[in-house]
């Protein structure tokens, strides 16, 4: 028998504060996601002044992460790929994303969830994540 370990309420909670606190700094809003190893959201926030289109996606994007143990931007590049590439339908459900912002998070080398940011730019959407992959991954 294998025991799935996952992250807990506590911790996406503080995750996502930490997200938020940044984001306001930066006078940006965004969505924000945490889903246990599965991919079931556990945590979500929309900031005010978020887009409303960016909840299913930072959903979308924490669940992609969970499930392929990998970042969404990977995802995304490689479905782009002129060789190698594949259309996003592959991977056979529509909530598979492609968009930079979905991370795992790892602890001792299994991954325990994912933390997804929506809203901004790919590149701040990922650098917000990754504070929160950071903060857990670390505890």
């Amino acid at each position: 028998m294998r025991t799935l370990h996952t992250i807990d309420y506590s911790e996406a909670q503080r995750a996502v504060d930490l997200i938020v606190e940044k984001a306001s700094q930066m006078q940006k809003a965004a969505a924000i996601a945490v889903a246990d190893a599965h991919g079931d959201l556990i945590y979500f926030v929309r900031m005010d002044g978020a887009p409303v289109s960016s909840i299913h996606i930072a959903m979308n994007k924490a669940w992609t992460a969970a499930r392929e143990r990998k970042p969404t931007k990977e995802i995304g590049d490689k479905v782009k790929h002129p060789e190698k590439g594949h259309d996003i339908a592959y991977y056979g459900d529509p909530k598979y994303v492609g968009w930079g912002g979905g991370l795992p998070i790892s602890k001792n080398g299994e991954v325990v969830g994912a933390i997804a940011v929506s809203g901004l730019s790919s590149n701040e959407d990922i650098a917000l994540a990754t504070l929160g992959v950071d903060l857990i991954a670390g505890s």
